[in-house]
């Protein structure tokens, strides 16, 4: 066997021709030729007397560009709750895709944390760069983040982003911010900046930020505390927050502090560490978030008007430095406990509510992807809102899974840090 793997290296950098393979852990593998990718192949292969005990394969593109010949390619099968699923790997592009968005049944707008923003065809998986984005303050976790697209439009629809700004006046900080724009092409006109959010910091981290819409013509989009602990608790910043404004960028007359003293009426729900997840549910009206725990303590929030969550005060995670808990405690009165508390931590990178026909036991879950433990997690919410049942999908990818979105289909596509564009789709197996 091991002579008929070597047959399929072709130096150049083609892979033609190699067979389907079973790892050790029963995952099945398939490995579909791709022409022309301007990539480097590596194999580390362990061998006994016997049988391949395990195969990596491992793409590094060095082309930008993708071409019509490669087409989507299954890595490998599985099953969950009892219905076949198979993976594909459909496009490959230099940077980190951080935001994704379906255009039409045959587009995907993908947002790159470097600062760029790419229409992607995924039949043939060819990019096309759009023009239009301004200047991006791209440093640490700050770049151009999350892409929505307005869920019911009269006309062409808006996209929104969010993104870090420089800061005018403030050498070296920047905030979160919100825009929306239209697509016409290949380009994004219109552009409307919303909101610069008062959350200026020279730290690079704990940007936050994710976008959901209600079914009343609402937006919500969340901001990290900015690596600044006390802005979770500090009503005159947007940092640490979830934000609810008009599909224009105006603030609604029925948000929880419009009449509070020194608070930012932007504000719906406070004590947030850094949410990188939203989904909102249109059947049962809930929102949920997901946001980074510390060293430990990732949690799944269901968020309310006006609700404190509790961070730094609160909070399951402990020091980087030390064995040391973070906060006072990790429950205390006044403050929402989270449904779900992840310890060790995953780094939760998005969060979708899946709502398709394609897999029916998965209708109502909660899927996030996973940074830190690399897996694409799933839970399922119950209708009291607690959270009962984790599955741990794609470990064997053994990828860092960013953004999440869900087919016109209800098939499930996600990227990776690496560069990755891929989908979930019933097996035809």
């Amino acid at each position: 066997m091991f002579q008929h793997l070597m047959k399929g290296i072709l130096t150049g950098g083609m892979l033609l021709g190699l067979p389907g393979l079973t790892l050790t852990n029963g995952v099945s593998v398939a490995l579909s030729s791709a022409k022309r990718v301007s990539a480097a192949i590596g194999f580390v292969i362990t061998v006994s007397s016997a049988f391949v005990s395990s195969v990596f394969v491992s793409y590094a593109y060095a082309s930008a560009a993708t071409d019509s010949e490669t087409r989507s390619t299954i890595l490998f099968t599985g099953s969950s709750q009892g219905m076949p699923y198979q993976v594909e790997r459909i496009a490959q592009q230099q940077g980190t895709p951080w935001g994704m968005a379906f255009v039409d049944d045959q587009h995907l707008l993908v947002t790159f944390r470097e600062g760029k923003a790419m229409l992607l065809n995924f039949d043939s998986g060819d990019w096309q760069q759009l023009s239009g984005v301004p200047h991006v303050a791209v440093y640490g976790q700050g770049g151009l983040l999350d892409v929505a697209k307005e869920p019911k439009p009269s006309g062409k629809p808006w996209y929104y982003f969010t993104y870090s700004q420089s800061v005018t006046g403030k050498s070296g900080q920047a905030a979160t911010a919100l825009a929306r724009a239209k697509l016409e092409g290949n380009r994004l006109i219109q552009w409307q900046e919303l909101l610069v959010t008062q959350s200026a910091s020279d730290t690079s981290r704990h940007f936050g930020s994710r976008i959901a819409f209600d079914q009343s013509d609402h937006l919500f989009f969340s901001v990290g505390d900015r690596g600044h602990r006390p802005n979770g608790q500090d009503m005159t910043t947007h940092a640490g927050k979830i934000l609810r404004l008009n599909l224009d960028g105006s603030v609604p007359e029925d948000n929880p502090f419009v009449r509070t003293p020194n608070a930012l009426h932007e504000i719906w729900s406070l004590g947030h560490r850094n949410p990188q997840g939203m989904a909102y549910d249109s059947t049962t009206g809930r929102l949920w978030s997901m946001e980074h725990g510390p060293r430990g303590g990732d949690e799944i929030n269901l968020i309310h008007k006006g609700v404190n969550y509790g961070w730094p005060v609160t909070s399951h995670g402990k020091e980087y430095w030390g064995p040391v808990d973070v906060g006072e405690a990790t429950e205390k009165a006044g403050i929402e406990s989270p449904k779900k508390v992840y310890i060790p931590s995953i780094a939760p990178g998005s969060l979708m509510l899946y709502t398709g026909s394609s897999f029916p036991a998965w209708r109502g879950s909660l899927f996030s992807g996973a940074l830190k433990l690399r897996h694409l997690n799933r839970v399922e919410p119950q209708a009291d809102g607690s959270i009962r049942h984790e599955e741990r999908l794609l470990e064997s990818l053994d990828e860092r899974i960013r953004a999440l979105a869900q087919s016109p289909e209800g098939w499930i596509y996600f990227s990776t840090d690496s560069g990755g564009i891929y989908r979930i789709r019933p097996s035809d197996q």
